[in-house]
């Protein structure tokens, strides 16, 4: 297969690397709009660097993988299924709702696989807990504790343009709490605050924040989200039901700290962050994507589930301005 790759930044030079060592991958061919970035990033891994965007469409290709800047992913998912050419996009499919429901409407009569990319639905342990409640395993659930606890807060270019705490960060453990129990997402609880960077403030954004989330099932999930875990990268679900529970994230590498006596402490060291800790879930998940590129397997996490996730931060996002419980409907256009 002959794989292109728009976006050579962090995660799009580790994509680039991840398709370039699967046996049934022939060629790699990235693209940039920094067309310097493209080219260093090319000679750096040994694979094949596109003049510009429109060149790489130009490619031959046999899938897209999308890690450009979010302003970009609408126009080069609808650019890649126009041409008839598989698509995978890291999250959001677009910076709003709007956007996200114009792409969902010009690609849904297309017969041309589109991939978002959740990388926690292809981590082992999430995959085990939904497993463990499908079985019934665990009886009926009533809570779910969701954690994404970040080390330090980026930069705040970043901060000002990533569509705030839940529609950045929340989203991921939105789409879990859906993935896991099987359930949707009714109506949301949400509020936040600011002791850290001035410029979270300023961006009408928080650094810390929490939700409540009531499922349609009367199932509660609170979701807990903060910039400044000084611990180190710590991202956990708890699924606790009338019959037994399972955690995820819990392993020796969780930056936890038991103050009970005779309790020895993990080994250790933390994540230092997203990256490092979803390491084989990203490989795993863009292992499928060959396989849905090729006809051999439908996409897993569609533009709808991205949706989905997106309406439920929004949602979150409504509640915590106006302090107020908020149907997930409310937002839905």
């Amino acid at each position: 297969m002959r794989l292109g790759l728009a976006g050579t930044g962090r995660i799009g030079t580790s994509h680039a690397e991840t398709l370039k060592s699967f046996d049934e991958v022939s060629s790699v061919v990235v693209a940039d709009v920094d067309a310097a970035r493209a080219q260093a990033a090319a000679a750096k891994l040994g694979v094949e660097a596109a003049a510009d965007i429109p060149s790489l469409f130009a490619s031959s290709l046999d899938g897209l993988v999308i890690a450009a800047a979010t302003d970009a992913h609408p126009e080069l998912i609808l650019k890649a299924v126009d041409a008839g050419i598989p698509v995978f996009c890291e999250k959001p499919v677009a910076a709003d709702i709007p956007g996200t429901l114009a792409v969902i409407d010009k690609i849904s009569g297309a017969d041309v696989p589109v991939q978002i990319g959740f990388q926690r639905r292809f981590d082992a342990g999430y995959a085990a807990a939904r497993a463990a409640v499908a079985t019934g395993d665990l009886g009926w659930l009533h809570t779910l504790r969701a954690t994404t606890l970040d080390p330090a807060p980026p930069p705040a270019e970043y901060v000002a343009h990533s569509g705030g705490l839940f529609r950045d960060c929340g989203v991921h453990d939105f789409d879990v709490v859906r993935f896991v129990s099987g359930r949707e997402v009714v109506e949301v609880y949400a509020v936040g605050t600011n002791k850290g960077e001035r410029f979270f403030v300023d961006a009408g954004d928080v650094d810390t924040a929490a939700a409540t989330l009531t499922l349609d099932d009367g199932t509660l999930a609170v979701v807990s989200l903060t910039r400044y875990n000084g611990a180190g990268y710590d991202v956990r679900l708890e699924v606790l039901g009338s019959a037994g529970n399972v955690v995820v994230g819990l392993d020796d590498r969780a930056p936890l700290t038991s103050v009970e006596p005779g309790v020895q402490p993990l080994p250790g060291p933390a994540y230092p962050g997203f990256m490092e800790r979803f390491r084989p879930a990203y490989v795993s998940e863009l292992k499928t994507f060959l396989d849905v590129a090729a006809g051999r397997a439908p996409s897993p996490c569609g533009a709808a589930d991205a949706l989905e996730a997106f309406y439920i931060a929004e949602a979150c996002e409504v509640s915590r301005r106006e302090r107020r419980p908020v149907r997930v409907d409310e937002v839905r256009v």
